[in-house]
């Protein structure tokens, strides 16, 4: 009675070993995939804002990173994938429409204590920086204070560049890949939010500076986390990220920025 389990069929062995040699080879395969990916799209993100800059630098991160997405649409219909399996869930029925507004909420809250955090931290570490309004900042958006066609552009650009392109690229498919890249690697989700956000940071210094680096990352961080948390479900996130940027965007309008 003891020593049934050791006697098994020499068939079932083998069959054992092939699967795992199987799912260690798929997993391999998916880890360089992934690898592939975040190079080849993280640097054509990179080398299309470096080429529009000296053409219109205004605009040159918001154009590249569209662009950077229209490949990557081709190239994940061609492997008959969608956006869907990287956030942009289909919303059936009126409940998952409904849904959406309290998974805002939620969504919010991450924000809110992100930002709420690194003014703490500024106030404690005495970081002057953090409380000045980066000259690049005003250079690249002072021409929207009363003047409403600057303003209707650059909301334009809110909902499609920033809130839908930036949560796509930057939580729904850098996210996903590097969560494969790390994956058996202890703290993979930790490293799936973590490198997407610190890029999401380093996206925002060439005109924000340091101050802007920290303060994006940080709500790189909280939107990636809240991203996992609603499993992989981007609506909420772009509905806070576009209602934020405007609200910051008609604030300047109005002059009350500062």
């Amino acid at each position: 009675m003891f020593g049934w389990p050791f006697f098994v069929p020499a068939s079932a062995s083998v069959t054992s070993h092939s699967r795992a040699g199987v799912s260690i080879m798929t997993a391999t395969i998916e880890r360089r995939r992934a690898a592939m990916e975040l190079a080849v799209f993280g640097g054509l993100a990179l080398v299309l804002r470096i080429a529009f800059d000296p053409l219109f630098w205004r605009y040159a991160g918001p154009v590249s990173l569209v662009a950077t997405l229209a490949y990557l649409t081709i190239y994940l219909r061609r492997r008959g994938e969608g956006w869907s399996a990287f956030g942009l869930i289909p919303l059936v029925g009126a409940k998952a429409k409904l849904m959406i507004l309290p998974k805002a909420l939620l969504v919010f809250g991450f924000f809110a204590a992100a930002v709420a955090g690194i003014l703490f931290a500024a106030d404690v570490l005495g970081w002057a920086f953090m409380k000045e309004i980066p000259q690049g900042v005003d250079d690249r958006w002072g021409d929207v204070r009363g003047n409403l066609p600057m303003l209707i552009l650059w909301l334009g650009i809110v909902w499609t560049a920033a809130a839908f392109g930036e949560e796509m690229f930057f939580r729904g498919f850098l996210i996903g890949r590097t969560q494969a890249l790390c994956s058996g690697l202890p703290l993979a989700s930790v490293w799936a939010v973590l490198v997407p956000a610190l890029l999401f940071g380093l996206g925002h210094a060439y005109y924000q500076g340091l101050r802007g680096f920290i303060t994006t990352a940080a709500i790189g961080i909280a939107f990636g986390t809240a991203y996992l948390v609603l499993k992989r479900n981007l609506w909420p996130i772009v509905l806070v990220h576009g209602i934020v940027d405007t609200i910051n965007f008609v604030t300047l309008y109005h002059g009350a920025e500062r």
